[in-house]
């Protein structure tokens, strides 16, 4: 298993064009950044060089890549003491080699990946129209702005899960600095607007056309008002396309954790779910369930379900737990996305998350590991979770004392594996905990915390 995983690791790094020179660069050019999106970028990037430095056996870039993820880690309130203690070894025991010429080798055509094509680029009515082979799904197109305060520059950028069979494309349209059109690697199309003035974007997504107007942002010379300065120049597709499917642990033959006072978790993470379900339906979405009773299913067959109905994001709801002897100490919530993490604490839970299912194990290693270490998914599983441990526990506290916040965290979950949209694990407490236990079998502390989970999905799509 190990020797497979291994394998495939590599074969993941082979996917990517830059050179460790390169990527590092533009790793060290996002983590200057002060935007949130680019820090997520450059921590994604520091990852990837880790993992070339572990397969190429180069210290050197391993402690660079370190350092990169411990810093940028700490910014996004990620657990990283993981690599922070491994830096901290390293940086007692290493010994700077002598500099070796670098080869560059040119790269200059993508292997594309992606099942999608792009087929025609055209303007029609004002409107940038691009045209696929095929019906786009919502989680195929990933819009998000970004502003250079030192070049005073606006940059609107889509990134699609697509290809092109051209090259590159620089498109003109009066009043508008630069429009690019590129393939950004192997899976991602991506279409950049740049401007020094700030632009009104607005897109419409139809079949398999992506309708896309640009125009100059009007503001008022008028004081604002505050409801004004909430407004943002993203169009925010209607919460009716928004698809989300929450996935309630384990059920039937797998009880899952079983806490103070003989709670079991299959039961109380159900009764979470389904209230998370109808907060969500109730604002406008479409939501679906992979359990809404006490049944069995096995972890690829969850995520499964997801793609099938071409979800927007996944959500797994779980209840941690520990031995007897830590009952009384172990609480708090906290959220998970996938990533290959080597932490303790994130081995520990999803040890016990993915015990249910060992056979789902060697499936994923040898068929999916590929498409789930997903440079995308990854940033936005990441914000996700963020959106999602801030909405549970401001609306915990408001209610509740002690609400502990156990953080955001990346663990090896396999109900998680294999989910081609942004995928999280919630643990929403320590069901082993007495205070915490008693806290979730009550169905007002159920209903609290399904609505404070509510709101980190409503912030999530705000931003996304």
């Amino acid at each position: 298993m190990l020797r497979s995983f291994v394998i495939l690791l590599v074969l993941l790094v082979s996917l990517y064009a830059q050179t460790d020179k390169e990527l590092l660069k533009r790793a060290n050019t996002y983590a200057k950044s002060s935007n949130k999106t680019d820090q997520f970028r450059a921590y994604n990037d520091y990852k990837n060089l880790y993992l070339r430095a572990l397969m190429g056996d180069d210290d050197r870039l391993k402690k660079f890549a370190l350092e990169g993820i411990v810093d940028s880690g700490h910014k996004l309130h990620i657990d990283v003491a993981q690599y922070a203690r491994e830096l901290l070894h390293m940086k007692s025991t290493y010994a700077p080699p002598k500099p070796k010429k670098i080869k560059k080798t040119k790269n200059k055509n993508i292997k594309v990946k992606s099942s999608h094509k792009l087929r025609a680029v055209r303007w029609k009515d004002g409107r940038l129209v691009l045209k696929f082979d095929k019906k786009l799904r919502n989680n195929q197109i990933n819009y998000f702005t970004l502003y250079d305060s030192k070049k005073k520059r606006y940059k609107y950028v889509f990134d699609m899960h697509a290809s092109m069979l051209t090259k590159s494309q620089t498109l003109r349209k009066s009043g508008i600095d630069r429009i690019k059109l590129a393939q950004y690697n192997p899976y991602t199309l991506r279409l950049v607007i740049e401007n020094s003035k700030k632009l009104s974007i607005r897109f419409k997504k139809d079949g398999n056309m992506l309708y896309i107007r640009m125009t100059k942002a009007y503001c008022k010379t008028q004081a604002r008002k505050p409801k004004h300065t909430k407004k943002r120049n993203v169009y925010v597709m209607p919460r009716k396309n928004k698809v989300i499917v929450i996935d309630a642990g384990h059920g039937g033959k797998d009880p899952g954790a079983t806490g103070y006072r003989h709670y079991r978790e299959k039961v109380v993470v159900l009764q979470i779910a389904k209230e998370l379900r109808n907060i969500l339906k109730a604002r406008g979405y479409k939501v679906y369930m992979t359990r809404d009773r006490d049944k069995f299913i096995k972890l690829r067959n969850r995520t499964k379900f997801a793609n099938e109905k071409h979800a927007d994001i996944f959500v797994s709801i779980h209840a941690n737990a520990v031995s007897r002897k830590n009952a009384k100490k172990a609480q708090g919530i906290e959220c998970y996305f996938l990533s290959t993490s080597r932490s303790g604490r994130a081995k520990k839970v999803a040890e016990m998350e993915n015990s249910a299912d060992l056979e789902d194990m060697d499936f994923y290693g040898k068929e999916c590991l590929l498409n789930t270490i997903n440079s995308h998914n990854i940033i936005a599983a990441n914000k996700l979770a963020i959106d999602l441990q801030r909405g549970a526990l401001a609306n915990l506290k408001k209610h509740y004392k002690y609400v502990k916040d156990a953080g955001v965290r990346e663990g090896p979950f396999w109900v998680l594996v294999g989910a081609q949209m942004p995928s999280v694990l919630v643990e929403v407490g320590f069901i082993t905990h007495p205070t915490e236990a008693k806290r979730l079998a009550n169905r007002k502390y159920q209903h609290t915390m399904a609505e404070g989970l509510a709101n980190g999905v409503e912030r999530y799509f705000l931003h996304n």
